[in-house]
């Protein structure tokens, strides 16, 4: 069995939806001091890896501790959207097939490879509607993408957001290294944290292939 990280590294100087301001850490136990050691942390909910509850732009909807451990868990399909400039659903129905028989929609851009650069907010592949209406009719747990977001950066609507959380289908966004995954099985595992009335979570996101 092997298991491969999809999970960005958690860290002061990191990429962050523009406007949202980065983690913080300060030492309230030094080992050398005090003779532990600890932090206190200061994050946001939707900060790096992370995954969207529906009540994240849903009114009266579930939280991601709403939902039972297996819903994070479950088979992955990856699709190639690398240069392809869109995500289309021309694009999408060619990999029907490993879709249907899927839990987790992930879909490569190859924008992972910006990281850390100003250039990973801009010009990322979007979905098109119809092509994220045509995915919200499959019987899936989620949908993932290694960008910065399943809509375009300046959507004042979040029209795919509407179109997955409506459906309780969990977004995933800011993965990273999904080309090492095409034409692989693998279980895909995101584990949030079980936070109370949890709009959305770091994850720790990994591809446990060989299954």
């Amino acid at each position: 069995m092997k298991i491969m990280d999809l999970t960005h590294m958690i860290m002061e100087n990191m990429s962050m939806f523009p406007g949202s301001e980065n983690p913080k850490f300060e030492s309230i136990g030094v080992l050398e001091k005090d003779g532990f050691e600890e932090k206190k942390i200061t994050i946001y909910s939707h900060t790096g890896t992370h995954m969207d509850a529906p009540r994240h732009i849903i009114p009266n909807s579930k939280g991601l501790d709403d939902f039972l451990p297996e819903k994070f868990i479950g088979k992955g399909a990856v699709v190639d959207a690398k240069g392809k400039g869109g995500i289309t659903l021309e694009l999408l129905s060619k990999y029907e097939r490993e879709i249907d028989k899927s839990d987790f929609v992930l879909i490569n851009t190859g924008w992972d490879r910006y990281w850390g650069d100003d250039r990973y907010y801009r010009g990322f592949p979007s979905m098109t509607i119809e092509a994220a209406l045509w995915i919200s009719c499959k019987n899936i747990k989620g949908v993932g993408i290694d960008a910065i977001s399943v809509d375009p950066i300046d959507s004042s609507d979040l029209a795919n957001h509407n179109i997955f959380l409506k459906k309780e289908i969990l977004i995933i966004e800011n993965l990273k290294f999904l080309e090492k995954l095409y034409g692989r099985e693998f279980l895909f595992s995101a584990l949030p944290l079980k936070i109370k009335n949890s709009d959305g979570s770091p994850i720790r996101a990994v591809a446990i292939l060989d299954i």
